[in-house]
């Protein structure tokens, strides 16, 4: 027995070891997948395999290159002809071996999202459609889904489903678009990303002697990463490559369906579910790796509890020797800001109490736009942390353009701010005209603020300057009388910002319009929250303290430069990473579940594999969190605890606040409305019940009364003074850690008890 082999475990080495016929290996989190497809390459050479004939398909380039490293560190450099790469770089290569068959030069351009992008808008342009209903973003993602499902632009115009779609989105020019865009990219001599792949399956469909033969037989032996992530057109071609004639067939998959996500991409989960069916005459072999080597017991557990409310599957029961471990820890909030300071509040105690590094620590997300709030109270107690996958929340471009508007509607002479959004949305000032004003401001030493208006231009340029300057010149005025969240609200809508977004219905452009919801959203909290009113008489709730407090904030971001940090990232970023401690958030009906993938059985299941996904990145402490309220659009809504809370048994959950139930036996909590053990605390007892709590008029509240605060729970007052509209209540809580503060009654969101 090859000594590298003792450092697999039985099923691992069985599934290395085969070496003909199709092999299916289902491969749990934290279960070695990694090792087993480096240790079956590293395998095959030695047994005398040619390293040329071997394919070897992944993700990433990072994987491919980490594959061939670890290959090379068992067999030595013999790897190094091992073809492994991705899915677009190892076809792209293919393509400009064989480019000519399909009428290409070997040279041919390959366009990025911007060049496609640019090309799209360009044809639309060129069409004299509206580019806010016919947005590039969303034109492009439909020409991306039709290629991965084999979909010509000849053959869309044949699908009456397709054509009707399109007609009641409003956008029946859109085979147009299509047809001119295969053309244009044609005629330049370019392929996207998706024709690299849709481009070889031509290729290999309308070669099937010369070319899909010789691939055939160049590569022996086929391996799969990730199999779950495949789309369609991904697993035509391979059936292409795979020699379907031999009997052997030699592809070997490894991944997991519980781990499928990224249907939103094109991914199809039938791949993997349907792959022992598709190759079942030919003594298919599965293999499935259980052993999970990175989480405790209670996490495990918790995985195999919820992913088996999921139908379609491949049954399989994961397990770990790694102890039994901490139970999970259920965090239950009033708001979004209180789950944020909860939640730091846990990384503090659990650095103090286990030693944690800040980087053996992650804050897991449903989508981007809530890193606001954790990104906030990191910064309160300077712990240093890092947005993966994405920029920091106020260094997005969508949230620095509203700040650009709002910044200038405090400070006209602020020119970086104006050069950001004199444009934006476009209204027909372009790089000359700012260069002109520019150059007129220097020359005359004044700002261009005034130059706007003395600088010689073009009459049209003029009538453009002059609207923007009066919409600012409006946005100023209401500056001084409004408060932060007021003014920001307006301005989004009367900027066009709003409007300008609602258009790009993509998955990024949905995502940049959360952003800018939530940026509202922390303005509004800003506005409301009386979190720091002790002995502060009459708070300032202007956009310029916003403002100042928000530049602080980014310098704070562009000082930070430690290699030791808090990783903030979405779940679908968090795939394969893992980290001793995850906090997932915003675990909440209609967030996640995300409102958006609820209206079917489908959406659903993909959602839960998402949560499975989140909570096995944790190896000994995960943490689950919930706020029964949030600000959506500057207002407060109300939400119950998501089903998924109810899909994990009492268990292996530990949390801070008493389970109602007729035989007290259990300390997990009951929230109603859910399913299961979940209850809403009393209101008496600090944590208030949001649905149920509503503001009384502040001129009600008397001294003697007994209130509610959502943050500080239940106070009495001790004394009132002040005038009609700057009343000042001292006010006495008992449970807060400073109990008496002095809050200015008309901000104050009290509840009167008694």
């Amino acid at each position: 027995m090859k000594a590298y082999l003792d450092d697999l475990n039985d099923v691992q080495k069985r599934a290395v070891t085969h070496m003909e016929g199709p092999v299916l290996v289902i491969a749990g989190p934290g279960s070695g997948k990694t090792r087993v497809l480096t240790f079956r390459v590293a395998h095959l050479i030695e047994e005398g395999v040619a390293p040329w004939e071997i394919l070897t398909l992944t993700f990433t380039n990072k994987s491919a290159r980490e594959m061939k490293e670890r290959i090379g560190q068992v067999i030595g450099p013999k790897t190094q002809n091992v073809w492994a790469g991705t899915f677009h770089s190892i076809f792209a290569k293919i393509l400009r071996i064989e480019s000519s068959k399909i009428g290409y030069d070997s040279n041919f351009t390959i366009y990025d999202t911007d060049d496609s992008r640019s090309l799209i808008n360009s044809i639309i342009k060129e069409l004299n459609l509206d580019k806010s209903v016919y947005n590039a973003n969303a034109i492009k993602n439909r020409i991306s889904s039709a290629k991965s499902n084999l979909i010509s632009p000849k053959a869309y115009v044949g699908q009456e489903d397709l054509m009707q779609k399109d007609r009641m989105s409003k956008r029946p020019y859109f085979h147009v678009i299509y047809e001119k865009y295969v053309e244009r990219c044609k005629r330049s001599g370019a392929m996207d990303f998706d024709d690299l792949l849709y481009q070889l399956y031509i290729l290999l469909h309308k070669n099937p002697d010369n070319v899909k033969e010789k691939y055939q037989k160049k590569f022996k032996y086929i391996l799969v990463d990730e199999f779950q992530d495949t789309n369609y057109l991904q697993n035509a071609i391979l059936k292409k490559l795979v020699n379907y004639e031999d009997s052997k067939r030699n592809i070997f998959v490894v991944g997991d369906d519980a781990q499928s996500i990224y249907a939103f991409r094109g991914a199809t989960i039938d791949n993997i579910l349907d792959f022992e069916k598709e190759y079942k005459k030919h003594n298919i072999s599965t293999y499935k790796l259980e052993q999970n080597y990175r989480s405790t017991d209670h996490i495990v557990q918790a995985a195999n509890e919820v992913i088996t409310h999921n139908s379609k599957q491949i049954p399989k029961k994961i397990w770990s020797d790694k102890g039994v471990g901490q139970k999970i820890k259920v965090i239950r909030t009033n708001s979004d800001a209180e789950e944020g300071k909860r939640i730091v509040d846990t990384i503090l105690e659990q650095k103090s109490r286990n030693h944690l590094q800040n980087d053996e620590i992650a804050i897991l997300y449903r989508t981007n736009a809530q890193s606001r709030v954790f990104e906030e109270y990191l910064r309160r107690y300077n712990l240093t942390y890092k947005v993966y996958g994405g920029l920091s929340f106020y260094s997005r471009k969508e949230v620095k353009d509203l700040l650009g508007y709002l910044r200038l509607s405090v400070n006209q002479n602020d020119e970086e701010a104006l050069r950001r959004v004199i444009n934006y949305p476009k209204r027909g000032i372009g790089n000359s005209s700012i260069d002109k004003i520019n150059a007129f401001a220097s020359q005359s030493d004044i700002s261009m603020w005034e130059a706007m208006t003395k600088v010689p231009l073009s009459a049209r340029a003029k009538n453009s300057l002059l609207d923007f300057k009066a919409m600012i010149e409006v946005f100023s005025k209401k500056a001084k009388s409004s408060n932060a969240y007021e003014l920001a609200y307006f301005v989004a809508k009367q900027s066009g910002i709003t409007n300008a977004m609602k258009g790009d219905t993509s998955i990024e452009g949905l995502a940049r319009m959360e952003n800018v919801t939530s940026l509202l959203d922390g303005i509004k909290d800003f506005v409301e929250n009386d979190e720091a009113i002790d002995e502060v008489i009459v708070p300032d709730k202007s956009i310029s303290t916003y403002l100042q407090n928000i530049a602080l904030v980014s310098q704070a971001d562009s000082e930070t430069d430690s290699t030791d940090f808090i990783t903030l990232m979405s779940v679908h970023s968090a795939k394969g990473l893992e980290y001793k401690s995850v906090f997932v958030v915003g675990l909440e009906e209609k967030l996640f579940p995300s409102f958006m993938s609820m209206e079917t059985k489908e959406g659903l299941d993909e959602e839960r594999r998402l949560f499975y996904v989140a909570i096995t990145r944790a190896e000994q402490f995960l943490t689950l969190s919930f706020a029964t309220s949030r600000f959506r659009f500057g207002k407060h809504t109300f939400g119950e605890p998501s089903r998924f809370l109810n899909e994990i048994s009492s268990d292996h959950l530990e949390t801070t606040f008493t389970r109602r139930s007729s035989n007290q036996q259990s300390s997990v909590p009951v929230l109603s409305g859910v399913k299961g053990n979940f209850r809403k605390k009393a209101a008496n007892n600090f944590a208030i019940d949001a649905a149920n709590f509503k503001a009384s008029p502040s001129e009600n509240i008397q001294v003697g009364m007994k209130v509610l605060h959502m943050k500080f729970g239940e106070g009495k007052v001790l004394s009132i003074e002040g005038g009609n509209h700057n009343k000042i209540a001292t006010i006495f809580f008992k449970q807060a850690d400073n109990p008496q503060k002095r809050i200015v009654l008309r901000f104050s969101k009290l509840q009167i008890v008694t």
